[in-house]
């Protein structure tokens, strides 16, 4: 049985939720806050395995008690069910500690799929929240990457030797392989395949 607590000031959506997990078999919900503040002083001793955290809410922001809950009770997973699905928001909320993010419009069986993910060690997010969270990766490993470290690893998608890179830019192969070393550590792969694949993806 994964125990499941909503913090949510919407009233309606919040016992439509509790009524939902509580007709699931695997699921029950074991505390339901409509006040972060009285959630966060509560929930240590609700002990839920998952906390659904909506995003605003009077009196402190969602990603302000997840942050705070992360204190207090480093064992309780969160994840976001919101309407909001801006980018600063998202990134916000996951550096705050929180381990999902859905929009609100998630179908309830999406909903139930995503505790358990999370249970399972799983960051379960809305297909175009996860787009997001890629796209803002591909566009932080492109500015990580010189110029020459580009064109390298350009080349390298191209399917060039070593030898042949060193020719074609007059360089070394020793430099080519400091400058294939630098783009291992800095988009954190361990092989051509990785390093091409990523690259594709920038």
């Amino acid at each position: 049985m994964i125990r499941v607590s909503i913090v949510d000031d919407d009233q309606q959506f919040r016992e439509l939720l509790e009524g939902y997990l509580n007709l699931s078999a695997d699921f029950r919900c074991c505390s339901s806050y409509a006040d972060p503040k009285e959630a966060l002083r509560a929930l240590p001793g609700d002990r839920p395995d998952v906390v659904l955290m909506d995003l605003r809410m009077p009196g402190m922001s969602g990603i302000e008690c997840v942050a705070a809950l992360r204190q207090a009770a480093p064992q309780i997973r969160a994840i976001m069910l919101t309407v909001f699905e801006q980018d600063e928001n998202v990134f916000q909320a996951l550096a705050a500690g929180a381990y999902g993010y859905l929009v609100k419009r998630t179908p309830p069986p999406r909903i139930l799929e995503a505790i358990r993910e999370v249970t399972e060690g799983g960051s379960p997010m809305s297909a175009h929240i996860a787009r997001k969270v890629v796209a803002s990766f591909h566009q932080q490993a492109a500015t990580l990457l010189s110029p020459q470290e580009r064109e390298v690893l350009g080349r390298l998608t191209q399917g060039h030797t070593y030898s042949h890179i060193a020719a074609d830019m007059g360089i070394t192969i020793h430099t080519v392989r400091n400058y294939i070393r630098r783009i291992y550590e800095k988009l954190q792969v361990h092989s051509r395949t990785e390093a091409v694949a990523k690259f594709k993806g920038i």
